[in-house]
């Protein structure tokens, strides 16, 4: 009985895998063509989704090439316009007055250097120089020492600028990230700001009242601050005010950036001190001898003040020695 049920499991088991095998012989060619129409889908559905893919990257790059088109065609303009600015402000002396922060007129300007002119000529004659020298001298005092004095406030004021700008970008920083808009920002600036930047911002808002955009009020503050730095500020107002993008984020960079140029700025000043004070020393060295001889052996270089010959001497060595300070001034004179 045994022996009876294995032969019958055996011939069930045989005929089980008789048929198996039967049956996948018949049906072999069939699962194949299934396997390779199954494998074909998978294909053709990854190119499918590959071509979505890479659809998708062709409109991102065509989006950003059409933004970044967009980006230079803004600078494009932006720098005309700044350009075309620059040109009409070039160095007229009623712009040196606004950005000396002075609030005179040039008709008193011009009464103030008369009336000093004057004075310096009155003392110089009163001194005993003459009438030709004391001329000279409050002409020279005249035209020539305001213009300096107000070269010197408006380089002054440039530096004070510079140094408050970055703490005014990084306050309208964090006055954006935190939901305050842009024209808040500006005013946050125009009421709590240090000068001169205060001032500059104060008239920005004004431009805003009056209409302007945002855009073109910050624009106009380049005519009072020519620095790169304004610069660089109204081209982030403008090209954020046509591009979109995140505000907050390229006034951070912008502050960072300037803040970068001053370092580098203070650290050529450093490296080039020891070749400006050694050009100082060269250019003040002839006149130190020159008043040295003369207080020392006043007959032996008066004669170059008395004969047709010293003059020449002297207009020639001017010549060089002028010639000298410009070559000096270029060597030592770094723009960052």
């Amino acid at each position: 009985m045994f022996g009876l049920d294995i032969n019958i499991v055996a011939i069930f088991a045989l005929a089980a895998i008789s048929t198996a095998g039967l049956a996948y012989g018949l049906l072999f060619s069939r699962i194949e063509a299934e396997k390779k129409a199954a494998s074909r889908m998978r294909r053709v559905q990854a190119a499918e989704t590959d071509q979505g893919k890479a659809k998708a990257a062709r409109d991102r790059m065509q989006e950003l090439s059409k933004r970044r088109k967009s980006v230079q065609d803004s600078l494009k303009d932006l720098e005309k316009k700044q350009q075309e600015q620059t040109k009409r402000i070039a160095t007229t002396l009623k712009a040196k007055l606004v950005q000396a922060g002075l609030s005179i007129s040039i008709g008193k300007f011009h009464v103030l250097c008369a009336v000093f002119g004057f004075f310096v000529f009155l003392l110089s004659l009163l001194a005993g120089w003459g009438l030709i020298i004391s001329l000279g001298a409050g002409f020279i005092c005249g035209a020539g020492v305001p213009r300096w004095v107000v070269g010197f406030l408006v380089k002054r004021r440039m530096n004070r600028f510079l140094e408050e700008f970055p703490n005014s970008l990084d306050i309208m920083t964090r006055s954006i990230k935190s939901g305050l808009p842009l024209t808040d920002a500006l005013r946050l600036i125009a009421s709590e700001g240090q000068e001169p930047v205060r001032t500059e911002f104060q008239r920005v808002v004004e431009a805003q009242q009056v209409g302007l955009s945002v855009p073109e009020a910050c624009a106009r503050m380049f005519t009072n601050i020519p620095l790169q730095e304004v610069n660089f500020f109204a081209i982030v107002i403008g090209i954020q005010s046509q591009a979109g993008g995140n505000l907050s984020e390229a006034l951070g960079n912008l502050s960072r950036v300037l803040r970068e140029r001053r370092k580098m700025r203070a650290k050529v000043n450093a490296l080039s001190m020891e070749a400006k004070a050694s050009a100082a020393i060269i250019g003040a060295l002839p006149f130190i001898v020159a008043s040295l001889v003369y207080l020392t052996s006043p007959d032996y270089i008066m004669i170059l003040f008395q004969d047709a010959r010293g003059h020449l001497i002297l207009g020639i060595s001017a010549f060089w020695m002028s010639i000298g300070i410009v070559v000096m001034r270029n060597m030592i004179n770094f723009d960052i």
